[in-house]
């Protein structure tokens, strides 16, 4: 999971393997592969960066 804060200051934990689309439209929208929409602070590059952090992690452990 990777935290991500939305816009309205909540943190929270999201699964990115759920994730669909992420894009600044200019706040950036996750959509997940259920249709859910979140709305967050981070940007499009933030969230990629996570994603990939968070990859590297599970195939280290």
């Amino acid at each position: 999971m990777i935290e991500v804060t939305k816009i309205n200051g909540v943190k929270i934990l999201v699964n990115p393997h759920l994730f669909e689309v992420v894009e600044e439209t200019p706040d950036t929208v996750i959509t997940l592969t259920t249709g859910r929409k979140i709305i967050v602070k981070e940007s499009r590059q933030d969230i990629k960066n996570l994603v990939k952090l968070y990859r590297k992690d599970i195939f280290v452990d």
